[in-house]
């Protein structure tokens, strides 16, 4: 399922930053820490990447169906398959499915395997759903960004971990009808943080999709009528406001 898609690439960004891409999957890395190890782990980091959309290519069918609070086995077997599935079977009340977490899942892949090969302190940007690593001696400020036609930070959140953690993981994940994922409320934009970016990702896509209003200046779509493939199937989703 993957031959629709060019092989994934890299290329070194200003501050010493990486950008990785592979079909939909488009991540900005960065790690601090000493250059030989920023490279290897670096080099791991690619070595895993182009193995990623792969494998949840063939997880798809199932990824895309919608979970219950019955669900007990989830067939999927790919370690960003799981992630995906764990993130989104505790709000899994509400119509949801693993693809909720998709963006998340992917950076904490992307983040543990750096964590893996010695690195302290990084982030990995999958769109704007950040997976962060940080220790108590190396916390990182994200930037917020109100307004996407300015595209500039605004006001800074300080992520850091607590004295007695070696290592600290979380992730901050923003959804809403603006962005690049559909979505059935009408706010311009949530954002959650979280213990991980994949459990961030589901959850700002359920306070999203809760933030609602029926108006007649709400216009909305059903979601297959935009994308024949989309896993929110016939739901009405928010086209215009």
């Amino acid at each position: 399922m993957t031959a629709m898609w060019d092989a994934p690439t890299r290329s070194p960004l200003h501050g010493g930053r990486l950008h990785m891409q592979h079909g939909p999957i488009d991540l900005v890395l960065k790690a601090w820490g000493d250059a030989i190890t920023i490279d290897r782990a670096m080099e791991a980091a690619w070595q895993r990447f182009g193995t990623i959309l792969p494998e949840l290519c063939a997880e798809l069918g199932d990824l895309r169906q919608p979970l219950t609070t019955r669900s007990r086995i989830v067939p999927v077997a790919s370690q960003v398959g799981r992630r995906m599935v764990d993130a989104c079977l505790p709000l899994s009340a509400e119509f949801i499915t693993p693809m909720a977490a998709v963006a998340g899942a992917v950076a904490d892949e992307m983040a543990a395997t750096l964590a893996a090969h010695g690195i302290a302190k990084a982030y990995v940007n999958n769109g704007g759903d950040i997976a962060v690593l940080v220790t108590p001696e190396n916390p990182l400020d994200i930037g917020v960004v109100p307004s996407l036609a300015r595209a500039r930070p605004e006001g800074f959140i300080r992520l850091h971990a607590a004295p007695h953690a070696a290592q600290h993981f979380c992730g901050i994940a923003t959804s809403g009808w603006r962005g690049r994922s559909f979505s059935r409320g009408i706010a311009d934009a949530v954002t959650v943080l979280a213990r991980s970016a994949a459990e961030a990702d589901a959850a700002a896509t359920v306070i999203a999709n809760a933030t609602d209003l029926q108006d007649a200046a709400v216009i909305r779509r059903p979601a297959r009528d935009l994308n024949p493939d989309s896993d929110l199937r016939d739901l009405p989703v928010t086209v215009d406001v």
